[in-house]
Protein backbone atom coordinates (compact mmCIF):
# COMPACT_ATOMS: atom_id res chain seq x y z
CA UNK A 1 0.00 0.00 0.00
CA UNK A 2 2.85 2.30 0.39
CA UNK A 3 4.79 1.53 -2.95
CA UNK A 4 1.36 2.87 -4.09
CA UNK A 5 0.74 5.58 -2.44
CA UNK A 6 3.85 6.61 -3.27
CA UNK A 7 3.96 5.99 -6.56
CA UNK A 8 0.55 7.99 -6.80
CA UNK A 9 2.48 10.79 -5.25
CA UNK A 10 5.31 11.25 -7.44
CA UNK A 11 3.10 10.85 -9.92
CA UNK A 12 0.75 13.62 -9.49
CA UNK A 13 4.32 15.84 -8.33
CA UNK A 14 5.48 15.09 -12.21
CA UNK A 15 2.20 16.07 -13.42
CA UNK A 16 2.00 18.94 -11.69
CA UNK A 17 5.66 19.83 -12.56
CA UNK A 18 4.99 19.19 -16.25
CA UNK A 19 1.66 21.62 -16.39
CA UNK A 20 3.44 24.07 -13.98
CA UNK A 21 6.82 23.88 -16.98
CA UNK A 22 3.90 23.91 -19.87
CA UNK A 23 1.71 26.95 -18.16
CA UNK A 24 5.18 28.87 -17.73
CA UNK A 25 6.35 28.54 -21.12
CA UNK A 26 2.48 30.03 -22.60
CA UNK A 27 2.72 32.89 -20.37
CA UNK A 28 6.43 33.61 -21.44
CA UNK A 29 5.79 32.48 -25.38
CA UNK A 30 2.80 34.65 -25.03
CA UNK A 31 4.56 37.76 -23.55
CA UNK A 32 7.76 37.10 -26.27
CA UNK A 33 5.02 37.05 -29.02
CA UNK A 34 3.46 40.31 -27.65
CA UNK A 35 6.89 42.09 -27.34
CA UNK A 36 7.87 40.60 -31.01
CA UNK A 37 4.37 42.10 -32.45
CA UNK A 38 5.24 45.53 -30.82
CA UNK A 39 8.60 45.59 -32.41
CA UNK A 40 8.02 44.93 -35.76
CA UNK A 41 5.16 48.01 -35.39
CA UNK A 42 8.10 49.72 -34.47
CA UNK A 43 9.78 48.76 -37.28
CA UNK A 44 7.26 49.03 -39.34
CA UNK A 45 6.07 52.32 -38.48
CA UNK A 46 9.48 54.43 -37.54
CA UNK A 47 12.57 52.86 -38.47
CA UNK A 48 14.64 55.73 -37.81
CA UNK A 49 14.34 54.36 -33.87
CA UNK A 50 16.80 51.80 -34.66
CA UNK A 51 20.45 52.13 -35.32
CA UNK A 52 22.22 50.68 -38.24
CA UNK A 53 25.62 49.01 -37.99
CA UNK A 54 26.99 49.79 -41.46
CA UNK A 55 29.71 46.99 -40.76
CA UNK A 56 27.36 44.16 -39.96
CA UNK A 57 27.40 41.30 -41.96
CA UNK A 58 23.93 40.23 -42.52
CA UNK A 59 22.20 43.60 -43.91
CA UNK A 60 18.61 43.73 -43.66
CA UNK A 61 15.63 46.45 -44.46
CA UNK A 62 14.66 47.34 -41.39
CA UNK A 63 10.71 47.97 -42.39
CA UNK A 64 11.11 43.97 -43.69
CA UNK A 65 12.64 42.97 -40.58
CA UNK A 66 9.54 44.22 -39.02
CA UNK A 67 6.73 42.55 -40.62
CA UNK A 68 9.21 39.23 -39.74
CA UNK A 69 8.86 40.00 -36.37
CA UNK A 70 5.37 40.74 -36.37
CA UNK A 71 4.29 37.54 -38.39
CA UNK A 72 6.52 35.36 -35.86
CA UNK A 73 5.24 37.40 -32.54
CA UNK A 74 1.66 36.68 -33.84
CA UNK A 75 2.50 33.47 -34.11
CA UNK A 76 3.90 32.84 -31.13
CA UNK A 77 0.67 34.27 -29.55
CA UNK A 78 -1.40 32.10 -31.08
CA UNK A 79 1.02 28.78 -30.21
CA UNK A 80 0.99 30.06 -27.01
CA UNK A 81 -2.79 30.04 -26.76
CA UNK A 82 -2.90 26.35 -27.98
CA UNK A 83 -0.38 25.75 -25.13
CA UNK A 84 -3.02 26.85 -22.39
CA UNK A 85 -4.99 23.89 -23.75
CA UNK A 86 -2.19 21.49 -23.34
CA UNK A 87 -2.33 20.29 -27.12
CA UNK A 88 0.63 18.29 -28.46
CA UNK A 89 0.79 20.13 -31.31
CA UNK A 90 1.65 23.48 -29.95
CA UNK A 91 4.64 21.90 -27.65
CA UNK A 92 5.90 21.04 -30.83
CA UNK A 93 5.18 24.47 -32.92
CA UNK A 94 6.08 26.00 -29.86
CA UNK A 95 9.66 24.67 -30.16
CA UNK A 96 10.42 25.40 -33.62
CA UNK A 97 8.75 28.49 -33.33
CA UNK A 98 11.05 29.44 -30.65
CA UNK A 99 14.20 28.08 -32.39
CA UNK A 100 13.21 30.49 -35.17
CA UNK A 101 12.80 33.31 -32.56
CA UNK A 102 15.92 32.66 -31.12
CA UNK A 103 18.02 32.78 -34.68
CA UNK A 104 15.53 35.93 -35.51
CA UNK A 105 16.80 37.85 -32.77
CA UNK A 106 20.68 36.88 -33.12
CA UNK A 107 20.00 38.58 -36.09
CA UNK A 108 18.67 41.64 -34.73
CA UNK A 109 21.06 42.03 -32.38
CA UNK A 110 23.06 44.66 -33.83
CA UNK A 111 19.62 46.76 -33.66
CA UNK A 112 18.63 46.21 -30.16
CA UNK A 113 21.97 44.07 -28.37
CA UNK A 114 20.74 43.82 -24.99
CA UNK A 115 16.81 43.58 -25.71
CA UNK A 116 17.79 40.53 -28.05
CA UNK A 117 20.38 38.73 -25.88
CA UNK A 118 16.74 39.22 -23.06
CA UNK A 119 14.94 37.48 -25.71
CA UNK A 120 17.07 34.68 -26.51
CA UNK A 121 17.35 33.48 -23.19
CA UNK A 122 13.81 33.97 -22.78
CA UNK A 123 13.02 31.73 -25.53
CA UNK A 124 15.60 29.22 -24.76
CA UNK A 125 14.17 28.40 -21.81
CA UNK A 126 10.47 28.10 -23.22
CA UNK A 127 12.55 25.17 -25.31
CA UNK A 128 14.19 23.79 -22.42
CA UNK A 129 10.25 24.01 -20.60
CA UNK A 130 8.63 22.58 -23.63
CA UNK A 131 11.07 19.99 -23.99
CA UNK A 132 11.30 18.64 -20.35
CA UNK A 133 7.92 17.55 -20.25
CA UNK A 134 7.82 13.48 -20.66
CA UNK A 135 5.66 11.98 -23.06
CA UNK A 136 3.69 9.88 -20.86
CA UNK A 137 2.86 13.01 -18.81
CA UNK A 138 -0.08 14.68 -19.34
CA UNK A 139 0.22 18.32 -19.61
Amino acid sequence: MSATTTSHHRSATAQGAATGLVVFAAVMLFIGGVLDIFRGIMAIANDDVFVTTPQYVFRFDITGWGWIHLVLGALAVVVSLGLFTAATWARVVGVGLAGLLIIANFLDLPYYPVWSIILIALYAFIIWALCVVRRDTPA
